[in-house]
């Protein structure tokens, strides 16, 4: 996602969007920022092979799960270990310059189950890059490479009664980096605390899931050149949830957005990347600086040239959507989806779903590669249990 930074107006409605964010209940105390620090031994975990789910009607709402892992920054900018703590755990103090005007990051990453009963995380590498590159931008301090795949990997094993059997869904993976601790004025935050949490959710592509239909958004202003649309800042996402909401109440299921500059160039989804496919090529925006570069975008284009597709990244102008023979959205939670229709100035077009070979061919290998019944060729799956 891309909007322009939006900077919470209170700090109480800061927590009030965070807590919305992250899933979990958040505890007003003394402390700027802390988590109940809770050692958790091997025994303590439970030990059943799976949760208590009706992994069949999973969804996507979010469920509670056992563990999460946090660790925060000395003064120095070196993190500590880390820790598991019970699911939860986590105290923040709304008084206490809490994100320190927007400084926040969020990564989306998710973990499968292989037919083996494998545990499997998609190109780990990539998100705990993204995210580092985002700190640099916005002036914090995160975690090593090597760190942050510890820390998500210590969560999946902890939760991995919650990795959803093989072939019903994923433990999806929300990685935190934000700024805490009390500070005056605007000024980088004195230290940073680094959470990673999960909540299993259905494959997107389940049978049945109905196609996106989109509607373009032509009232909130996309990001600018050298803003932070590039990044996974928390602060880009509060002006989505409104644009989201006025389109699901007309029965929209997702907003495309378009260039703040000209208002004629299509960028991206609120949380996915756009892709046309026409007669001879598949045509994607160009990450310019205000589009997110998604990995699951990255992994699909680099799928696509290796079936020999021609694949062209560009500057995609909104009159091209009538153009195309198929278009889909990519993103961690969503996959490869088919995209039904798309309305903009009240004109509807559709596409034929059912006909949509090349995004079925890019899903069925991309969810094969994932889940380890396609061989991972490229190296982009970690094994982790």
């Amino acid at each position: 996602m891309a909007l322009r930074r939006c900077l919470p107006q209170s700090s109480t409605t800061s927590t009030n969007y965070l807590s919305k964010i992250w899933g979990f209940r958040m505890h007003v105390t003394k402390a700027a920022a802390s988590v109940v620090e809770e050692h958790v031994s091997e025994a303590e975990r439970e030990d059943e092979e799976y949760a208590d789910v009706d992994w069949d009607n999973l969804g996507f709402s979010l469920v509670r799960t056992d563990y999460m892992f946090a660790t925060r920054s000395g003064s120095e900018g070196n993190f500590e270990q880390g820790y598991l703590s019970r699911y939860g755990n986590i105290e923040l103090n709304p008084a206490a310059g809490i994100l320190n005007y927007g400084q926040g990051l969020i990564e989306g990453m998710k973990a499968c189950r292989g037919e083996d009963g494998k545990v499997l995380l998609f190109r780990p590498e990539q998100n705990a890059m993204r995210m580092k590159i985002g700190a640099e931008r916005m002036c914090m301090h995160s975690p090593s490479v090597q760190h942050f795949i510890e820390g998500v990997k210590q969560t999946v094993l902890a939760n991995r009664r919650w990795v959803p059997p093989p072939g019903k869904g994923s433990l999806y993976i929300r990685p935190l980096l934000f700024g805490s601790g009390a500070s005056l004025g605007v000024a980088p935050a004195p230290e940073y605390t680094f959470l990673v949490f999960g909540s299993p959710v259905q494959n997107y592509f389940k049978e049945g899931t109905a196609a996106l239909n989109l509607y373009v958004e032509e009232v909130i202003p996309r990001a600018y050149l050298g803003g932070t649309g590039g990044v996974k800042a928390i602060s880009n996402y509060g002006p989505v949830l409104e644009a989201m909401r006025r389109a699901k109440s007309r029965g929209f299921s997702d907003v495309l957005y378009l260039d703040a500059e000209t208002g004629k160039n299509i960028e991206e989804v609120s949380a996915s990347n756009i892709f046309l496919v026409k007669e001879n090529s598949i045509v994607t925006p160009a990450t310019n600086g205000t589009i997110l570069e998604g990995i699951t975008r990255k992994s699909v284009i680099e799928i696509a040239l290796d079936l020999g597709y021609k694949v062209e990244e560009r500057t995609v102008a909104v009159e091209e959507l009538k153009e195309a023979r198929e278009v889909f959205c990519t993103g961690t939670a969503t996959g490869v989806a088919s995209v039904g229709s798309i309305t903009f100035q009240n004109t509807r077009t559709e596409y034929k779903v059912g006909d949509a070979h090349v995004t079925q061919q890019l899903r069925s290998i991309l969810v094969g590669i994932q889940t380890g019944s396609i061989q991972d060729t490229k190296d982009w799956v970690m094994e982790i249990a």
